[in-house]
């Protein structure tokens, strides 16, 4: 889990890749569970907050560059 400052300081296509990657991995993730194969079932919760952080990273640029204030 990398914290949203850090975050915040990535490109916009770094963003784009790292959603990519990490929704990737928990569509891999989610047939493991399916199929009883993950040991540790906590990864797939940390893997979907660790996407809505970025995708609100994302959203939050997108917003400041339509000329919208975003709350921090």
């Amino acid at each position: 889990m990398t914290k949203p400052s850090e975050l915040r300081t990535l490109a916009d296509a770094e963003l784009a890749e790292r959603i990519e990657e990490l929704t990737k991995e928990l569509f891999s993730l989610r047939f493991d569970l399916a199929t009883s194969q993950v040991a540790n079932t906590a990864r797939v919760s940390a893997l979907k907050r660790d996407v809505a952080r970025l995708r609100t990273i994302q959203n939050e640029r997108a917003k400041s560059a339509e000329g919208g204030q975003v709350a921090r």
